[in-house]
């Protein structure tokens, strides 16, 4: 009887053992997408003159950044000197065989071209 309750034990340690090594692996997933995410989204706002635009690329990593610069609230900016962008930046990858993303956005004040 004791046998057969610490095998049951011992099961049930090495199961939750095994989850948290996923958790931490999906974590880490995650930690480097944002990292990604992150420096892309640097390297847009940083730019100058930001038009509207999407581009998507695939980094060394096996990630998918993909990034949309739109035009928002035009009702709202139209009697004014500047415009409010819209800036997106996704990032995808596959683990385990489900896609997984991460998104961030942001907004930019540029100048009116007239």
């Amino acid at each position: 009887m004791a046998v057969a309750i610490l095998g049951i034990a011992i099961t049930v340690v090495l199961q939750l053992f095994s989850a948290n090594l996923r958790a931490i692996s999906v974590s880490g997933d995650y930690v480097s997408a944002s990292t990604s995410a992150e420096a892309k989204m640097r390297e847009l706002l940083s730019e100058e003159e930001l038009e509207e635009q999407s581009s998507s690329e695939v980094t060394t990593d096996g990630y998918r950044i993909d990034t949309s610069i739109t035009e928002t609230l035009k009702e709202r900016t139209e009697t004014l000197e500047v415009r409010l962008l819209e800036v997106a930046v996704t990032v995808r990858w596959l683990r385990g065989g489900k896609e997984r993303s991460f998104t961030l956005r942001s907004l930019k004040v540029v100048e009116r071209v007239i």
